[in-house]
């Protein structure tokens, strides 16, 4: 479900370069070649596709107005997951879901219908983004607080981290489908995923189990039955579920005000906010920095360069020595931010789980992250090789946490020991964690726009700082965690030595 939802959310970012030629598209294009500035015009141009492009957009503004479009939608996402998460403790999922999937379909597809009925006014692209991103806010929470009903917390950042690779799945999956149908006309890179989300949202309604409850089936156990609030199996004779019971309590929703309170969420919340205004700023900006900075090859690294060109089956159009990639090329190297992403948020749900230290994880993470941006700014011009390493070793710390925090992190406090059982908090606090980053991620884009005109030095020590803030957020819940740690080891030790006294003493 959520990889049709980003699948849509991409689309705008590949139309780019047909509503506005001279605005820098970022998206896989096939056959997949690297090409530079210095080649032919003609060669970097689909002249039929781009043409003058489309009006409004077309014109010397056209790159500003395209930038508005992406922080309405953001802005509205980011305020709207507050209230969707809200609603979806007060609704049944799986129709709250399918709602969100259809309306974002709609609306996807209408920002299309612009193309056949001939729309150039602003303003009605500007509402539907709006309205989309309203629709799209529902899903995060949805999806999240299912899942989280499903699995237990020693399983969930493993097993969250390995389903998180939707984000990347849909964006990659989005980019081959619009950038394929442009061909037919930019309409259909709209409509086409449009339809495709709104038929999943279909099929969600038709098959979503949203608990285990709603299948006949039990939750599944905590692993530790030692835990205080620990539920054993029924067959144990207690017959209280994981995340919640069917007394009164279930069926009282946890308020926005008393799911800030809950120990944990603020500070998570504000991490994720530094965390995400790091990582949308590379989504959104990372194939103009590569296209614009450019990526040197020297001679050295000619033989790793042609293994890497053959493994991905890039073909090269020209000399390759001193050149600058050109923006087709490095749309389609940005990629490896997005695959780095996928391997660091299932390393940090993995170690999380390994150690039961969520917040020691996160915040690690986002400390190994600032030396990642230093070592990319400065040594990822040396050459593609270098650039693609360094990039994917910063996708791996910077979306590690952003997953981990999402997802495993959510659904544990969504489901925290002082809601005494009550499992009507997962989408309130899943919408309040995330909106609170998607603020950041609004911010973070927008302000690289500004500071990059001056110096892109500037932009990264803006997104190391932020990486910094983003774990000093978590510092007292590191050291609660490292605490807990010690205070566990100290026990376990003293109970060795009391097994072994009757020896002793014998």
């Amino acid at each position: 479900a959520y990889t049709t939802y980003h699948a849509t959310r991409k689309t705008t970012s590949i139309v780019k370069s047909a509503l506005d030629p001279q605005s820098s598209a970022a998206g896989f294009k096939f056959p997949w070649r690297i090409t530079y500035l210095s080649s032919p015009a003609e060669t970097q141009r689909r002249s039929w596709v781009l043409g003058d492009g489309w009006a409004p957009f077309n014109g010397s503004d056209g790159t500003a107005l395209l930038g508005q479009l992406d922080v309405a939608f953001l802005a509205v996402y980011a305020i709207g997951m507050y209230f969707s998460g809200h609603l979806g403790d007060r609704m049944n999922l799986r129709i709250f879901l399918t709602v969100g999937m259809i309306g974002t379909g709609l609306f996807t597809s209408l920002f299309g219908v612009g193309y056949w009925a001939n729309i150039h006014s602003f303003y009605y692209f500007l509402m539907v983004q709006m309205v989309a991103g309203l629709f799209q806010s529902s899903g995060w929470p949805s999806v999240v607080a299912v899942v989280g009903n499903w699995f237990g917390k020693k399983k969930r950042g493993l097993i969250m981290g390995i389903w998180n690779a939707h984000t990347s799945i849909g964006n990659i999956t989005g980019s081959l489908i619009a950038s394929t149908l442009l061909s037919y006309g930019w309409g259909w890179s709209f409509v086409v995923p449009g339809l495709l989300i709104a038929f999943m949202g279909i099929l969600v309604c038709l098959l979503l189990p949203v608990s285990p409850e709603s299948v006949g089936a039990d939750r599944q156990e905590e692993e530790d039955d030692d835990a205080v609030d620990s539920p054993k199996k029924k067959r144990e004779g207690v017959t209280e579920p994981l995340l919640g019971s069917h007394t009164e309590m279930k069926e009282n929703a946890v308020g926005f005000i008393e799911a800030w309170r809950i120990p944990g969420v603020a500070p998570f919340a504000f991490c994720l906010f530094f965390a995400k205004l790091v990582a949308y700023t590379f989504l959104y900006w990372l194939p103009y920095y590569i296209s614009h900075t450019g990526i040197l090859i020297y001679f050295n690294f000619l033989i790793l360069i042609d293994s890497l060109l053959i493994l991905f089956s890039i073909h090269k159009s020209a000399a390759i020595e001193g050149k600058y990639l050109s923006d087709e090329t490095a749309g389609n190297l940005s990629t490896f931010f997005d695959v780095g992403g996928v391997l660091g948020g299932i390393l940090a749900g993995h170690i999380s789980d390994r150690l039961d230290a969520r917040a020691i994880t996160a915040a690690t993470f986002m400390y190994c992250a600032i030396p990642a941006l230093y070592f990319y700014r400065s040594y990822g011009h040396i050459s593609l090789a270098m650039n693609i390493a360094l990039m994917f070793i910063c996708g791996m710390f910077v979306n590690g946490p952003y997953a981990l925090i999402t997802t495993a992190v959510s659904a544990d406090l969504g489901t925290h020991s002082s809601l005494n059982g009550n499992s009507k908090a997962l989408a309130t606090v899943t919408a309040i964690i995330d909106g609170t980053g998607s603020v950041g991620a609004a911010i973070g884009p927008l302000l690289t726009g500004y500071i990059s005109a001056n110096s892109w030095s500037a932009v990264f020590t803006m997104l190391m700082a932020a990486a910094l803030v983003a774990g000093l957020l978590l510092t007292r819940l590191v050291v609660a965690e490292v605490a807990a740690r010690i205070s566990e080891t100290r026990s376990q030790g003293r109970s060795q030595s009391r097994s072994q006294e009757p020896e002793l003493n014998v």
